[in-house]
């Protein structure tokens, strides 16, 4: 059970990896647009995340959980919504406020 734990952990660390080299690729590119890497690495991180809190059981802190778990429901949002409505670019503030939500999120996981 520890190995499935350690690999759905890892999966989630994979996820917020893509998301922030897709939005830090788009940055460099000087393209404020939505690319799959944000798109898969949401979805990898909601995906993993739930599962995790699942396994956590009595011990988690739901406090911290369910704050990452609000932040990471707000980033899907801006980053699927865009993609659904097929926008080559999204406004420099929509953009700036995904990747800053992005590290407030590895934030909460790691300081709090």
């Amino acid at each position: 059970m520890e190995f499935v734990e350690l690999s759905l952990r890892y999966l989630h660390l994979l996820g917020f990896a893509a998301v922030f080299g897709g939005w830090l690729t788009a940055l460099l590119s000087r393209r404020f647009n939505i690319n799959l890497a944000m798109l898969y690495g949401i979805a990898t991180q909601l995906a993993t995340g739930i599962v995790l809190y699942g396994l956590a059981g009595g011990d988690a802190n739901h406090a911290k959980l369910g704050t990452k778990f609000l932040l990471a429901l707000l980033l899907a949002v801006m980053i699927v919504i865009p993609w659904w409505k097929k926008r080559r670019t999204v406004a420099a503030g929509h953009f700036w406020a995904i990747g800053g939500m992005v590290l407030v999120t590895a934030g909460v996981a790691v300081f709090w």
